[in-house]
């Protein structure tokens, strides 16, 4: 039995229910728009955010439709996030296969995850489920500023560790947070209980950020070697932002000035990826990493003990063990 497979035993009925609850909640009757909407559905990922709502809604009160309603909302606001960040970072592949502005163009692109989001505020417009609406729309405006304030940073390269956590906190983790959040508001309006789950998820949402972080800096694929995607892409991330944090002024211009200057050369990107391997920016990068992992669990076994809570335990371990 695989780690997703304990993971999602407790709500093994609910995420089969949600499928079809889900393909019900983004189909159009426009035939363009519903080739491509299949074509998605087609290539969905591991749900994990569905899981985060569900467990998260088991864990504080008696599961309900709602939980549907706050799990297809979660979903569609992270398929229309997909879809734009494909536009915006010129990206022509999703998941091994080809993003959807690679095959109908960024016009039709824009607009397809325009109007999945439009899909996601009108279904907890239409059900009254405000509060969703509330954590949804925050979820919109903290993504959306974190992308920007990314943007900014990999243009002038002046980031430090507050503004990396601020990025991640905004474009990451607040998806992840607002997944646990709005599982929660699904069973429970306790305020308190909602904003904790928030909280909780943020913790996770910075792990899961660092992961990817560092899967940049490790070998992978036929030959072995790491992508190196994020110094190409002149993002400075955690494990990088370790090394010029401990570098002398002299090294860290030398530094800045490869990866402004040299960052589509492939040898040089080689170079800056050895380097912090070897300065130890992965095991700083891990520490890290597991800090706020367990931070979130010590909060979630402060919950009565049940299989969902174990589950959710297991997700948030899931989260910075896996492959991919």
């Amino acid at each position: 039995m695989s780690s997703l497979d304990i993971i999602q035993a407790p709500i093994k009925d609910e995420l089969k229910q949600f499928e079809e609850y889900f393909k019900t909640t983004i189909q159009s009757d426009i035939p363009l728009l519903s080739l491509i909407i299949n074509y998605i559905l087609r290539k969905k990922g591991k749900q994990m955010r569905p899981m985060f709502v569900f467990l998260s809604a088991k864990i504080n009160g008696d599961f309900n439709e709602s939980a549907f309603m706050a799990a297809s909302s979660i979903e569609l606001l992270h398929t229309a996030t997909l879809v734009h960040d494909d536009v915006v970072d010129e990206s022509y592949e999703r998941r091994g296969s080809f993003s959807i502005n690679a095959l109908w163009k960024n016009k039709l692109a824009v607009l397809v995850g325009d109007y999945i989001l439009a899909r996601g505020l009108l279904l907890n417009l239409d059900n009254h489920k405000y509060s969703f609406l509330q954590l949804i729309s925050r979820s919109v405006k903290d993504m959306s500023e974190g992308e920007i304030l990314q943007m900014r940073k990999s243009r002038k390269l002046d980031i430090d560790y507050d503004t990396y956590y601020e990025i991640i906190e905004k474009k990451t983790a607040s998806l992840i947070a607002t997944s646990m959040a709005i599982g929660a508001a699904s069973v429970s309006e306790d305020e308190a209980v909602v904003e904790k789950m928030f909280q909780i998820g943020i913790d996770v949402g910075i792990a899961f950020q660092i992961k990817d972080d560092i899967f940049d800096y490790q070998a992978k694929g036929v030959l072995g070697k790491p992508t190196g995607n994020d110094i190409k892409e002149k993002k400075i991330t955690l494990p990088l932002l370790y090394v010029l944090s401990n570098s002398t002024e002299k090294e860290k211009r030398r530094i800045l000035h490869e990866v402004k200057r040299k960052h589509k050369n492939t040898a040089k990107v080689q170079e800056l990826v050895n380097l912090v391997v070897e300065r130890g920016g992965l095991e700083y990068a891990t520490e890290q990493m597991n800090y706020y992992r367990d931070r979130a669990i010590s909060q979630l076994n402060e919950f009565p003990e049940s299989d969902s809570r174990n589950a959710l335990v297991e997700l948030v371990n899931y989260v910075t063990t896996r492959k991919k």
